[in-house]
């Protein structure tokens, strides 16, 4: 097994496929990554055992084909630190691999590919032709409202659904949820999972180019492939909540106000919050939002953000943190704000059809006691 590729060529699907492996394994195997030689076209694959990263590349290959493990971390490291343009040959022998890089010259330890374990993906029972922006707009839209190793499994992940010929993305902790609507009509039947953190978060990675990907969802696994990747992710075995039911269903109060004005304005009342509950007092009068903030050392910060508001006063405490959030996603000039009393959540979405997309995007955050 002996091949050559530029560093430039290598350097990109090596630190996506390695971003794949855990720092810390039981298994030894598992800090590697498998190289396999097949012609001229090598594929590096990596594994936590709950998803997998193969990625795909041209080479020039000066011996028969193979397969071999080769430490991760070990071998970015080395690919960084080559000048950029170099070419880096890898040649492998008694077990162990050679990589020469001009004057540079290192010898790598590996582990025999047979004991290199894949994910079973098995069949998908729906595959979903769709836009790499498109995908990756959605994740970006909902991904921040993902819970992180909440007790409540089925909630560290996102919720895949297609229903009635619409694919939607939703994500929730409990506090506030986010969710998007990709445009169009899929022709696809009836199906729901939800797919862990990890997956989405390396997925969104991988969904950087203007091409389609390939959503292939099955009873256990997701798997999405483009040219250059295939990306296999086990499912979370759990029941996700009834997040139709947590959508306001006739708020009688709407503001609505210049995104950016209202970003900057939670933003500098943050910085006076209470550190552990980011609590910011919102106050509504025709025509005005005045926002407040507290903490325990007796300081306090105001704003006040003219809005398009003509209801009864009316007081309500949010996490700033969740504001700014969905402030950070939305991109459109205007956002409008849905409310019933201080003790309902809030709808936030685009103040007008669209900012740069198409997609709809709905989210709720629920209030706090301040």
């Amino acid at each position: 097994m002996k091949f050559s590729v530029s560093r430039d060529a290598l350097i990109k699907p090596l630190n996506l496929v390695a971003g794949v492996v855990e720092r810390r394994q039981t298994l030894p195997i598992l800090s590697n990554i498998l190289m396999s030689l097949e012609g001229n076209r090598l594929s590096l694959t990596g594994t936590d055992l709950e998803v997998e990263l193969v990625g795909r590349i041209d080479v020039q290959s000066e011996g028969a084909d193979g397969d071999i493990t080769v430490p991760a971390r070990k071998l970015v490291d080395i690919c960084k630190s080559l000048p950029d343009g170099v070419d880096i040959s890898f040649s492998v022998e008694d077990g162990k691999v050679t990589v020469r890089a001009g004057r540079s010259r290192f010898t790598l330890a590996t582990l025999p590919a047979v004991e290199f374990p894949t994910v079973e993906a098995g069949d998908g029972e729906i595959d979903l032709d769709l836009a790499q922006p498109l995908v990756r707009q959605m994740i970006d839209r909902t991904g921040f409202a993902m819970a992180q190793q909440d007790v409540r499994y089925y909630l560290n992940g996102m919720y895949l659904e297609i229903k009635e010929g619409r694919l939607r993305f939703v994500a929730t902790d409990g506090h506030r949820l986010a969710l998007c609507t990709a445009p169009g009509q899929i022709a696809a039947d009836d199906k729901s999972v939800i797919v862990p953190r990890k997956g989405i978060l390396e997925l969104s990675r991988l969904l950087d180019g203007n091409g389609s990907v390939t959503l292939s969802v099955g009873s256990n696994h997701i798997r999405a492939a483009t040219d250059q990747f295939t990306f296999t992710s086990k499912l979370v075995d759990g029941k996700f909540p009834e997040y139709e039911r947590v959508l306001p269903r006739s708020p009688d109060k709407s503001v609505s106000g210049d995104r950016l004005e209202l970003r900057q304005a939670f933003t500098r009342t943050a910085i006076l919050s209470n550190e552990k509950y980011r609590g910011v007092r919102l106050s509504l009068t025709p025509g005005s939002l005045e926002i407040t903030a507290n903490n325990p050392e007796q300081e306090q910060a105001e704003e006040s953000v003219p809005v398009d508001y003509a209801g009864d006063a009316l007081e309500v405490g949010f996490n700033v943190s969740y504001l700014l959030d969905v402030m950070g996603v939305l991109t459109g000039a205007t956002v409008r704000m849905s409310l019933s009393d201080s003790a309902s959540s809030a709808l936030i979405e685009e103040g007008e059809a669209g900012g740069d997309t198409d997609v709809e995007a709905l989210y709720v955050v629920m209030p706090m006691r301040l």
